[in-house]
């Protein structure tokens, strides 16, 4: 089993979401804080963006939806994809979980991207790794290559269940996941709003929030096995 998360999995836990916040993430634009010309152009105001959004990590909880997840633990080979940034998946128990775009609780070197620290304080200007170059988010930021898409893809194309839950399947590339699916995949996808996309007759389309629509598919996978 394969679960794909966006930002709706943790807007339960209190967490906004970019497309249901009018185009605007905490009043800011996106390429006034999540570009590479961002940072370039005004680092004090992208480090003030996410020093604010891990603070307000730090003070919430995984929700009903994530320890679903994690619970089916027990009964699947079960791998997280997540484009969110938080670590929710993880708190919850999820032992698994391949982050596309980066984390928000670490933080890497501005030349040097594979030195990699955990981070929970404010981080700013001056705060440097062992070889003097500024500390920034390690996050992907749009116009930035994925470099966990390749190990996502194979297990997308491995996985014989698959669940999306609480993206547009607007943001590329991760959107394009869905194309590595194979042909005897089981194919679900959970949103309170279902991207406007055509898809294949086997997808199961479950319009509503992260922990209900979890519940019915569930229930779904249940009475399956009971029939087999």
């Amino acid at each position: 089993m394969v679960i794909f998360s966006g930002a709706g999995m943790s807007a339960e836990s209190g967490l906004k979401t970019f497309r249901d916040n009018g185009g605007l993430w905490e009043n800011h634009r996106v390429e006034e804080v999540a570009t590479p010309q961002a940072w370039a152009s005004n680092p004090q105001l992208v480090l003030d963006f996410y020093n604010m959004r891990r603070s307000q990590l730090l003070k919430s909880e995984p929700n009903k939806a994530h320890e679903i997840i994690a619970s089916w633990e027990d009964q699947f080979d079960l791998k997280v994809i997540t484009q969110n940034i938080d670590n929710l998946h993880e708190r919850a128990g999820s032992k698994d979980v391949l982050h596309l775009h980066g984390e928000l609780l670490k933080v890497r070197s501005e030349e040097d991207p594979d030195r990699i620290y955990h981070w929970e304080e404010d981080l700013k200007l001056g705060d440097h790794c062992e070889k003097g170059t500024q500390l920034r988010p390690h996050v992907v930021w749009f116009g930035e290559s994925v470099p966990m898409m390749a190990i996502a893809e194979k297990e997308v194309r491995e996985a014989d269940i698959f669940i999306t839950i609480g993206t547009s399947l607007n943001v590329y590339p991760a959107a394009s996941l869905v194309n590595c699916i194979a042909e005897h995949t089981q194919c679900y996808l959970i949103d309170p709003k279902i991207p406007r996309l055509n898809f294949p007759d086997k997808w199961t389309l479950i319009q509503d929030t992260a922990y209900k629509g979890l519940k019915q598919v569930g229930n779904l996978l249940k009475k399956e096995k009971e029939t087999i």
